[in-house]
């Protein structure tokens, strides 16, 4: 029996007993308790209707089942399939024991072993997961009545990055994939430092930009037909960001404004920043955090449009995670004020 919890102007107090919750909501915390008291006495004195026996499914076949039934047509698809293969490494012979089995001290056991090996992120991730695969198992299933990740902390959210972009990186990344201001991108290296200038201007994020194609693009801003968020979002073009679509060949039979797959992209960003010695420091995400940073500087724009053009829903993580000013600049702004 827990303690009474205070809810605004009343009480509320949850008792469990064989695994089902019963809650309760009074005006003071005694009567809460007298409450709990006598809604326990009742549970222990009833007699016991014969409970259904547990189905004994493994933790991995039910990650196995939300994947094929669920996970593989939802963006974090991927995600999902690397855990689902890796899960008996990551978790032993755990994985391959019943559902009824895995309780929130294994749930607590393996978190503290996880974050001596990855970050605090990863495992944030990875609970986050596990616990719709067990909430899908609960209320879709019925496969079970409790969620062994719900009773158990995540660990602290690392802190965001605030790292920005300044001239001399941008000009190294540009040198390194051949490439400069006003070029015609002809090979598969300048399109990715052509996407790194887009995304400067744009604050687009590069799955955005790798999707879009020649029928979203508009005099004046590009259609996203679907972004991070599962909504469609116009994006308005800065000058810079019309000259750039204005170097794109015309006469290409591939559509895509940047011919890349993910991966390829992946792999000639990651290889340049290596060579470049940015390998430890720069991240294509970071794009975002200057560009929003810069649209503040130069265009002087409020908030609320800057949030429709990169697509926040949350006001305080644009404002807190992506608007990036240095103290200097802070300087320069309160002394023009």
């Amino acid at each position: 029996m827990q303690k009474p919890v205070k809810r605004g102007n009343a009480w509320r107090i949850t008792v469990r007993y064989n695994g089902q919750r019963h809650t309760a909501t009074r005006d003071t915390a005694q009567e809460c308790e007298q409450w709990a008291a006598k809604k326990l006495l009742e549970l222990q004195s009833s007699p016991q209707s014969e409970e259904k026996p547990k189905i004994h499914i493994s933790f991995h076949s039910l990650l196995d089942q939300y994947y094929n039934e669920v996970g593989k047509t939802m963006k974090s698809a991927k995600f999902i399939a690397q855990q689902l293969k890796s899960l008996r490494k990551t978790w032993g012979p755990i994985a391959d024991d019943s559902i009824h089995d895995l309780t929130p001290v294994k749930v607590k056991q393996w978190r503290d072993k996880r974050l001596k090996t990855v970050k605090p992120g990863t495992v944030i991730r990875q609970m986050g997961l596990y616990s719709s695969v067990f909430d899908h198992a609960r209320k879709e299933l019925f496969l079970t009545k409790e969620n062994p990740f719900k009773e158990i902390s995540k660990p602290p959210a690392p802190p965001a990055r605030n790292q920005r972009i300044s001239t001399e990186d941008e000009l190294k990344i540009l040198k390194g994939l051949d490439y400069e201001w006003g070029k015609i991108p002809t090979q598969p290296r300048h399109y990715v430092a052509w996407a790194f200038l887009f995304a400067l201007e744009t604050a687009m994020r590069k799955s955005e930009i790798l999707s879009i194609h020649n029928e979203h693009i508009f005099a004046d801003f590009v259609k996203l037909k679907e972004t991070k968020n599962g909504t469609s979002r116009d994006v308005p073009l800065t000058a810079r960001a019309k000259e750039l679509i204005a170097l794109l060949p015309s006469d290409v039979s591939d559509t895509r404004m940047v011919p890349h797959s993910y991966n390829s992209f992946r792999l000639l960003w990651e290889r340049n920043l290596r060579r470049v010695g940015l390998a430890r420091t720069i991240h294509f995400h970071d794009t975002r955090h200057e560009a929003i940073t810069r649209f503040v500087h130069q265009y002087k724009l409020p908030v609320e449009i800057l949030a429709k053009i990169t697509g926040h829903k949350t006001i305080s993580i644009l404002v807190n995670t992506y608007y990036n000013p240095t103290a200097s600049e802070i300087a320069k702004m309160l002394e023009v004020a």
